[in-house]
């Protein structure tokens, strides 16, 4: 509550008063209204704590303004929200921007969401980082050309003329209805310690000035910045290659002495040796044994491939002359490596988006030295184009680094670099997503990978951000798992190396808060013709057992339906009674086990002696069904949990499936790297960065379920975002030009050097 050491508001008066015309420095912005400066009593809207506290404070010379204290305590989510009494309505006002000053008041930078909403149930979702002991001005854009505009990146370089400082977008609805502005909220996730800002002069502000060129020669020929100065910036192919014979003579090409040679801690207990990998409870704590019976602790980088590490160019080509997809692929578009266009198809090449064409200021020929990491992309999830020319700068800078010419031989040379990497940096194996060019190398350990692609029908949980769920029930799906997992066990040919398989990644199961989020699935399927819908039918057939009479389900589900047939045909539901949430979570956790059974039992086919450890759960896309589910079927549960650490609260549910779990995916980036992303979770420079990979990964350690953590990923997205999505972020070891990031390999060598010691002492 607020203190009343300072002038007391009680939360039912407090109020963003739009007063006028307080006088704020422009700083190239523009004042349009003051929402409030927190200096006067005339109040007209409210204040909402979500485990939070809130105090307004006096800042001398008649200035006050509101501390917020953020708590730790809090599991996931610690909030302050302002909410006029009816609406804001800021539709009149032209381009404009959300802007307000926060003041970090502690010494450790501070990571922040910031949300807008409307009364329509729409958000505009962003975040920034605070420094330590600062006091900034932040902007959210809610009108303006930076939000008219799809670029192909995820966030675009700022083109305000201020020294203010843009939050990042992040989710949502870029456009919200602006004359139904409902509220604004401030909060914070799973933060380590409690957090305390000062925020002061809510108001809405417009650009001075636009800069209108700031998407022009974006990129330079190495695929970075070209306009930004930071530490690891490469100025010339000689200064590239001068760096990586310094490197390479600093690798080593062996684990640590301390460890197996499968990574395993060979200081530590020695176990049953079954010749693979597998898991075990030791003091009632979960660990991986080595093939060799060592405990095994899986800390490793995710996304090891060239996949990812093209960016789309503006270019296309016909599409007659371009081979489509197979119903046979058993490659997701965004998997497939770097794919040069035929010479057919390479003379019908147009420029599709100038905007895309004109990020680049050099672009090789195709007949050139550099001309060979052009690829294509047949399909994106989001961007400028929905296909098109790519290219990888990443490709492009191993051959300038190495000096090597034959793709093949470039190829060789970047693997076995990047496993003298891993082992002189100190991971014990590698994460998902591992270029199969790894898998018989017999030096390092890994994970395989697939996805289940095909014709086979399709549910939806009302939020399919990915894709459409499968129907698992389809025979169909049936038969495109066995394929896929057929194709992973031909790459991994029984090698001990591979510790386990994860099949499909981050799927849009369901997520919490409301029924229709949570059931979105069996709400979806309800609605079908079970003629359509395997997996309708199926629902059909468990609750025709479960109540033999159509009018016993009319009463338990409140509903008015004439007969089986109608019911079969598909209703929609808009009540939802307990007795029909009960059902609905039996029915949702039986769907997603028939997913995990029919991939569970294909690998235990075709691939006995791996383990397999599921589909990675977002955390946004998990539910207590989804879990158990998950957990029935695997012999390691695995979540992409992106936070600034794992709160004792986060995974508590851990304790009651009692089954080892892996983080499949986290990162932390920062904005002093070249990249107008900094990443998921925010730091303010590498440093920054190293310190919240610490945390983290030592927050892992302590939890006595978890096995492994993934930092996702190896190299840094594009500038210009990855073909696929346009994530470009700084979340990688390696930039761009495959320069090691140093504050992020001295973290990672401190940290590897404890695993074992504090994970087994618990310290």
């Amino acid at each position: 509550m607020f203190s009343s050491r300072f002038k007391l508001l009680a939360l039912t008066q407090f109020a963003l008063a739009m007063v006028g015309s307080t006088v704020l420095p422009a700083n190239a912005a523009e004042l349009i209204r003051t929402i409030d400066d927190f200096n006067t009593s005339q109040f007209n809207s409210r204040i909402s704590l979500g485990r939070a506290d809130a105090q307004v404070i006096d800042k001398g010379q008649s200035n006050q303004a509101i501390q917020i204290d953020f708590n730790s305590k809090a599991n996931y989510d610690s909030r302050f929200t302002f909410k006029p009494q009816d609406v804001w309505d800021w539709s009149e006002v032209g381009d404009f921007a959300l802007a307000l000053d926060i003041e970090n008041t502690q010494d450790t930078s501070l990571f922040i969401y910031m949300q807008v909403g409307d009364t329509t149930g729409q958000t505009h979702n962003r975040s920034i980082v605070l420094p330590p002991e600062s006091n900034q001005t932040y902007y959210v854009e809610l009108a303006g050309p930076d939000l008219n505009r799809e670029t192909g990146l995820r966030a675009n370089p700022k083109d305000w003329k201020t020294d203010y400082t843009p939050a990042i977008w992040r989710w949502g609805v870029k456009k919200l209805e602006l004359d139904k502005i409902s509220h604004f909220t401030i909060n914070i996730n799973t933060q380590v310690k409690d957090r305390q800002v000062v925020i002061d002069n809510l108001r809405l502000i417009e650009a001075a000035e636009f800069d209108d060129t700031v998407l022009v020669g974006l990129v330079d020929k190495f695929g970075q910045a070209s306009n930004v100065d930071f530490p690891t910036k490469i100025e010339s192919d000689a200064e590239l290659k001068a760096l990586a014979d310094q490197e390479l003579a600093e690798l080593v090409s062996k684990p640590w002495k301390d460890r197996s040679q499968y990574g395993g801690w060979k200081q530590g207990p020695k176990l049953k040796a079954t010749g693979y990998f597998r898991t075990e409870k030791v003091d009632d704590k979960w660990w991986l044994v080595d093939p060799e019976g060592y405990l095994f602790f899986s800390n490793g980088l995710a996304n090891v491939r060239m996949a990812n590490t093209t960016t789309i160019t503006g270019y296309d080509f016909d599409h007659s002359k371009i081979k489509e997809r197979s119903a046979d692929d058993l490659t997701p578009e965004d998997s497939i490596a770097v794919n040069r266009v035929s010479d057919e198809a390479l003379a019908t090449r147009k420029v599709a988006s100038e905007l895309r064409a004109n990020m680049f200021t050099e672009l090789p020929d195709y007949d050139s030295a550099m001309g060979k990491h052009y690829g294509y992309r047949r399909s994106t999830h989001v961007g400028a184009l929905e296909r098109g020319e790519s290219y990888s700068f990443y490709q492009a800078n191993l051959e300038r680094r190495y000096g090597i010419t034959d793709k093949a031989k470039l190829f060789d040379k970047w693997r076995d670099v990047t496993v003298d990497r891993m082992m002189s940096w100190g991971f014990t194996s590698f994460g998902n997503w591992i270029d199969p060019m790894f898998y018989q190398l017999n030096r390092y350990p890994y994970f395989a990978n697939g996805w289940i692609i095909g014709d086979f029908k399709t549910v939806s949980s009302g939020n399919d951000y990915w894709s459409p769920l499968p129907d698992p029930f389809d025979p169909l799906f049936v038969e495109r798992a066995n394929k896929t997992i057929e194709q992973i066990a031909k790459e991994v040919q029984n090698n001990p190396w591979c510790i386990g398989v994860f099949i499909d990644n981050e799927k849009s199961w369901g997520q919490m808060g409301k029924v229709e989020t949570q059931y979105g699935v069996v709400i979806d399927a309800i609605k079908r013709d079970a003629k359509d819908s395997p997996t309708k039918a199926e629902f059909v057939r468990l609750l025709k057992d479960q109540y033999q009479r159509i009018e016993n389900l009319n009463l338990a589900w409140q509903i008015s339906v004439k007969d089986w047939a109608e019911f079969e045909n598909g209703i929609t539901l808009d009540n939802f009674p307990d007795t029909l949430v009960e059902d609905f979570s039996v029915l949702l956790e039986h769907y997603a086990s028939e997913y995990f059974r029919v991939v569970a039992k294909s690998i235990k086919e075709q691939m006995p002696n791996h383990m397999y450890l599921g589909a990675r759960l977002a955390s946004w896309g998990m539910t207590p069904e989804i879990r158990a589910a998950q957990a029935k079927h695997t012999e390691v549960m695995s979540y992409n949990f992106y936070r600034e650490s794992i709160h004792p609260d986060s995974f508590e549910f851990l304790a009651e499936i009692d089954k080892p779990s892996i983080i499949g995916e986290f990162h932390m980036g920062s904005a002093d790297s070249g990249l107008f992303n900094p990443g998921l979770i925010m730091a303010t420079d590498q440093t920054d960065r190293a310190r919240l990979y610490t945390q983290y990964v030592d927050s892992v350690l302590a939890n006595p379920y978890l096995v492994g953590a993934h930092w996702f990923q190896y190299i840094d997205s594009p500038v210009t975002g990855r073909s696929y999505d346009g994530e470009n972020y700084n979340i990688g070891f390696v930039s761009t030009t495959d320069v090691p990031y140093p504050p992020m390999i001295d973290a990672a060598k401190a940290v590897n050097k404890r695993i074992y010691t504090d994970r087994y002492k618990n310290k």
